[in-house]
């Protein structure tokens, strides 16, 4: 199994969408954990233990990944992530018909 297929399970195995957040990842995982744990399951415990021991593998998986993923903080990188306001004030902000005249530090 290549990286990817195996970063894929993972993901899958969390239930995550294709992207998301180092928040999203931790909060679903705690979802799954107090879904799965054994102490806290009632179904079968013998599932509930390997549910427990899979979720606990495929958060590492995607957590070692994200440790050794390059982010990248180019000016176009950030921009496809601004706000509204963000957007509006980095094109017109200084605009002295569209601003309030004052500058931005």
């Amino acid at each position: 199994m290549n990286r990817y297929q195996e970063i894929t399970e993972a993901r899958k195995l969390l239930e995550l969408p294709e992207t998301a957040t180092m928040e999203e990842i931790k909060a679903q995982y705690r979802e799954l954990m107090n879904r799965w744990h054994p102490d806290k399951c009632y179904d079968d415990t013998k599932r509930c233990e390997e549910m427990t021991r899979k979720i606990i593998a495929a958060y590492e998986i995607i957590i070692e990944y994200c440790k050794h993923y390059k982010f990248s903080f180019t000016r176009e990188e950030l921009a496809k992530y601004l706000s509204g306001q963000e957007w509006w004030m980095d094109r017109f902000g200084d605009d002295p018909l569209w601003s309030s005249g004052k500058k931005r530090h």
